[in-house]
Order: structure tokens, then sequence, then C-alpha cells
């Protein structure tokens, strides 16, 4: 796959509609607000005054239901911002009204709910990107040219890490977080954004080997994750998340080739060493300590920046114009949710769990992604 495509000339305004006035929700409201040709216009929640603070706070309406928000004429585009065991059951009824769909991360819970948005959103004509806006990082973009170009070699290891801190008052302050029905542990809500990352750059799984725990929360999940996977193309993995690590570190990714390593943090590259490089080993490319707002992510989760979700939301908009696929489909989301759910199967039953190349949406038997 290539890399994300970025916005070029002018594009038609479109409305958005924000569904689930949470936490996240602000991230998406500020990344619509930063995009010239975006406007949120309304917000709904099934908790009204959060729906009505998170419109004071944006200057657009609060509508009493989803249905009220659906039936507006300015709304082109929602971004569906509910519990992550929600997202398909809103998202259909989003796509029924043929507006176009922001899912947040995971897709959903389960195959089958993932598979019946997909289905939903192809059968009325709409566009529909889930959240990996990672992949829009500049450290990301340069790792895929790499990638693209060859420079990496035949990949051989890849590794996703997400160590971060969630506080037992994080899980407490919502009935559904931490649950298996509504939400997943630190891999499924927090560690998948690095794992997409993974798979966009090493291909599709065949095998994973997994352990999970519940350590130091009192929730239904897991707090940590460990899983071993192998490629289709022969390479090998680690993908690990934790909600359990103080106070929280940066979220890492490693893969190695061949011809070549590099090294990100946080969507920076940090190290890079590359056969074809004319200087000697050391350190290369983008070494940055990125103190703001992104790694703040660790600790909180309103720490995220907003570049990358605007990045995302602006490659959609240009999706939508140039009637292309969005550069992140939902079948690369359901390919994400699969991978979790045969860490969560295999830590369960104690087993490798063999994947079928065709859950995944892009075939890679060269290891080149």
């Amino acid at each position: 796959m290539s890399e994300p495509v970025s916005g070029r000339g002018p594009r038609k305004a479109r409305g958005f509609g924000i569904v689930g006035a949470g936490v996240i929700s602000s991230i998406h409201a500020n990344a619509i607000a930063s995009i010239p040709d975006a406007r949120l216009v309304a917000v709904t929640d099934v908790e009204p005054q959060r729906a009505k603070s998170l419109a004071a706070t944006h200057e657009c309406a609060a509508e009493p239901d989803l249905d009220a928000l659906l039936a507006r004429d300015d709304v082109d585009v929602v971004s569906v911002c509910v519990p992550s065991g929600l997202h398909a059951k809103v998202g259909i009824r989003v796509a029924a009204a043929s507006k176009h769909l922001v899912v947040e991360k995971p897709m959903d819970v389960s195959i089958e709910a993932a598979d019946q948005l997909i289905s939903a959103a192809r059968a009325a004509g709409v566009k529909m990107t889930v959240i990996s806006q990672h992949r829009f990082d500049q450290g990301l973009i340069e790792l895929r040219r790499l990638l693209d170009d060859g420079q990496l070699g035949r990949l051989v290891l890849g590794e996703a890490s997400t160590k971060w801190y969630r506080s037992q008052e994080y899980y407490d302050s919502a009935a559904w977080r931490g649950t298996w029905a509504l939400d997943g542990g630190s891999l499924m809500n927090q560690g998948i954004h690095y794992l997409d990352l993974l798979l966009w750059c090493m291909g599709p799984v065949a095998e994973v080997t997994a352990q999970f725990s519940t350590q130091t929360h009192q929730m239904e999940a897991e707090d940590t994750a460990l899983a071993v996977l192998r490629f289709a193309s022969g390479a090998v993995g680690t993908v690990g998340a934790s909600t359990a690590i103080f106070p929280g570190f940066a979220q890492r990714l490693e893969i190695s080739g061949t011809a070549g390593t590099v090294v990100i943090e946080d969507g920076d590259i940090i190290r890079r060493e590359l056969a074809a490089d004319s200087v000697g080993p050391g350190l290369r490319g983008s070494l940055t300590a990125r103190g703001g707002a992104q790694s703040a992510a660790a600790a909180k989760p309103a720490g995220l920046d907003i570049a990358s979700h605007a990045a995302q939301i602006s490659d959609l908009l240009d999706a939508i114009d140039a009637g292309r696929a969005p550069s992140v489909t939902g079948e690369d989301g359901r390919a994400a949710l699969a991978i979790v759910l045969a860490v969560y199967e295999s830590a369960r039953h104690g087993r490798t769990v063999r994947l079928p190349a065709a859950h995944y949406p892009h075939d890679n038997q060269d290891g080149s992604a």
C-alpha cells in the first residue's frame, strides 16, 4: 500500500456531526475545526448535558438524539465516537441516512459487527474511514516511503509496543470501560494503533501466539497483552500493550529488514540505519524528543494531538470528492480487529491461532506491504 494521500486543491465544504460526546469527541471537534472546508454543525449523546456542553464549546447545535442529527441536511459526514461495542450499530444507521463515516478505533469489538458495518457503507454508497491517525504522522509517511522503495530489503522482524498508564479512576469513569462487550482491554483500546502500523508495514499475519493478564486494575478485560506474530511473508514480530506501566512511555515501532532498520517513537523516526546510507553506523534521520501533546497520551486519554486526526479526516474529504477509497478503509480497520481477536483467542485457549489470508484486505507474500 502506498502512503496516505494528502489533500490537494479546493474541496466542497462539508458539514460534520458527532455522535458521542465523551473524551475522544473533543479531539474530533478540534480536528474538524482545523480543516478550512469542514464545519461541525451538530452533536448528540445519550446524556443530553454532555452534548450541550460539547456544543457550547464548539458553537454548534446539540441534537436530542441520533435521528435528529441524521435528519439534518447540513450534516454530510458523521464521526462515530460512542463506546467501541456500539460503533457498528450506530454506523449502520449513519450509512442508511446516506452520511459518510469517520469511525473511531477499534471498528467494533467483533468481526461480525465490522462486516455488517462494511456492508452497510458499501450498500449505501458512502465513504468510511476507521481512525488510524498515526499512519499520517510524518515518521510513518517516511517509513512507508522507505518500504515502498525497498530500502529496508526483505522484512525480517517487526515490533510494536504500547506501554501506557491508566488509573483505576479511568476505568471507573464509565461502566462500559474495560468490558469485553463494549470496550476490550489495553490491546483493543490503546495498542491497536501501533498494531495497525505494524500490519501496514509488515503485511498480513498468518499465526498468532499470545498471553494476556489483568494485573493492576479492577476490570473485565486485560490490562497487559503480549503476542508473537508470524507474517504471511515469513517474517516474525511482536506486539505488546499495557495500561499498567507507570508513568506511561512513548509508543514504539521497530521495523527491520535485511538492508536496514527504522525505529519510531510517537510518530517520529528516532533511529534509521540503512545499508544504502553513505555514512557509517549511528543515529540518523529525524531525531526529536517529543515531549508535547502526543506523548502526553501515554498517561491520559485526552493528551492526543489533533494534527493526525485532522489529516485523516481531510483525506476522507478528498476521497469523497475524488470518488476514491480513503487511505484507511473499513477493511483496514477489520484487519487490525481480526488480529486483536486472534490474540485474545490464543491467550484464552493457550494455543497458536492461524488466520486465513482471506481475512486481510491486501495480499502480501513478499514482506513489502
